[in-house]
């Protein structure tokens, strides 16, 4: 029999191994709830995603998809290694950029701030609204990230706060990541910038 099938005596989720949190985005009932449901990002069926043709890395490294969005749009592995790989996301409509370093970092933004992708351009009180229109539309949103956060091995209570996490997109969008995360298309054109990458001015 194998040990690690057995359920814990304290009742507490088991804390998952280095490199196993994609395997839980696929498979928990909890985390896949979450995931899929609130922060439309779907790991349940790897075979079924792949890049469209021509869509790759200016560098030429590795440009790996694991997840995908609703709409088509893919959650990528950059370059060779497991889940401390950057991560990408490439949009249907012509726009790419880093989302994370490594899939642990990912996962507490789409936690936190699963409205990420109305991020780019938005005011503060325009991203409010956003995320006030997630919890009028899932009243039990707190419970649900609680729920898929614990099952990940995770303490809410370590989580960043929203700001934080998004201003991390903004980071890394104007640093040597971006730079070495750049996507390209078919004529070898690269794709828009997820977020606007121009420093801020005072």
């Amino acid at each position: 029999m194998n040990e690690s099938n057995a359920p814990a005596e304290s009742g507490a989720p088991a804390r998952p191994a280095p490199g196993a949190l994609l395997p839980l985005l696929g498979t928990d009932e909890e985390v896949v709830a979450f995931f899929v449901g609130v922060a439309d990002l779907d790991a349940t069926d790897p075979a079924s995603h792949e890049l469209e043709d021509g869509i790759r890395l200016a560098s030429g490294a590795r440009l790996e998809q694991f997840a995908r969005a609703g709409s088509g749009d893919a959650f990528c592995f950059v370059g060779e290694g497991g889940e401390e790989r950057p991560v990408v996301y490439v949009s249907l409509d012509g726009e790419a950029g880093p989302l994370a370093l490594g899939l642990p970092e990912l996962v507490r933004l789409c936690l936190v701030a699963p409205w990420w992708r109305d991020a780019p351009g938005r005011s503060a009180e325009e991203l409010r609204a956003v995320a006030d229109e997630y919890w009028e539309d899932m009243p039990d949103l707190d419970r649900r990230r609680d729920r898929a956060t614990r099952a990940l091995g995770l303490d809410p209570a370590g989580l960043p706060s929203e700001a934080k996490a998004l201003a991390r997109l903004v980071e890394l969008s104007r640093g040597p990541v971006a730079a070495a995360c750049l996507v390209v298309g078919y004529e070898d054109d690269p794709l828009d910038p997820l977020f606007d990458a121009t420093p801020d001015h005072p």
